[in-house]
């Protein structure tokens, strides 16, 4: 049974051995994307919030769509409800290109479909309920949230701008569960291998218990779309002193796989 992790890593990583060199071309995957992430090393397997803190330090300059994001699967026990994804778009369907999306599925088990949610209050020029129009800046950092929602079983997801201390509440998401499992973050890239290299980073990685208390997490696993998948095999992700580091049209120093440290 595919999971809502699978949906996102297609064969889930890098096979061992060398690999075949995909660096020039758009992705032949399926959704015509790119992706690599970062899982992370958390304490305990249940959560009521997760949070991260993104900065688009460089920038996308065409028009092909990038999406950033933060996800968690939605659980009761070991049973998954379906998951969902809250982050920045680099997007020409809304106004300067800047958008805001959270959305997400239901579990293979459930049916696959698209999580019905609550109605934003951001406006969205293609009217779409997943993604809203939503000013961000490059160099700025931006944390995006998922928590529990007004109601048992839904998940808000809110943003909130670094600089300025504004909290925007996105909408509400129907996913099922009680709690929160398997966050990480990622990267979602539908340009050509050989664009325009663009950089973010992530920083303040967090966990709450049930009590409300949070935890930081320091250690996340690599991973990147297989070539047999249709990844591009020239993207990296890296931790710095006090953030992670995830880039396109770079040299891989971390191959799939691979736990890094911040401070390392």
């Amino acid at each position: 049974m595919r999971s809502f992790l699978s949906r996102l890593f297609g064969t889930g990583g890098d096979n061992p051995g060398p690999l075949p060199i995909r660096d020039r071309g758009r992705p032949p995957s399926g959704n015509g994307a790119s992706s690599l992430h970062l899982i992370w090393q958390v304490p305990g397997r249940a959560f009521t919030a997760i949070r991260a803190t993104l900065d688009v330090t460089e920038p996308p300059q065409t028009q092909n769509l990038y999406f950033f994001a933060l996800q968690a699967t939605f659980r009761d026990g070991g049973t998954e409800h379906g998951g969902g994804h809250v982050g920045l778009q680099w997007n020409s369907r809304h106004p300067e290109s800047t958008a805001i999306n959270w959305g997400g599925y239901q579990s293979q088990r459930l049916g696959g479909a698209v999580l019905a949610g609550t109605e934003s209050t951001l406006p969205s020029r293609p009217n779409d309920p997943n993604t809203r129009d939503y000013h961000w800046e490059p160099n700025h950092g931006y944390q995006l949230t998922i928590d529990r929602g007004a109601r048992p079983g839904w998940w808000r997801g809110t943003v909130t701008d670094r600089v300025t201390g504004s909290t925007t509440v996105i909408r509400e998401l129907d996913g099922g569960g009680t709690h929160l499992a398997a966050p990480l973050v990622w990267a979602e890239v539908f340009a050509p291998c050989d664009g325009p290299s663009v950089t973010v980073h992530w920083s303040d990685l967090a966990v709450a218990d049930e009590s409300g208390q949070w935890h930081s997490v320091t250690a996340a696993i690599t991973n990147y779309q297989a070539w047999e998948a249709g990844g591009c095999t020239n993207t990296n992700s890296r931790a710095l002193d006090r953030h992670f580091e995830q880039a396109t049209n770079t040299v891989r120093t971390n191959p799939g796989g691979r736990s890094i440290q911040l401070g390392d």
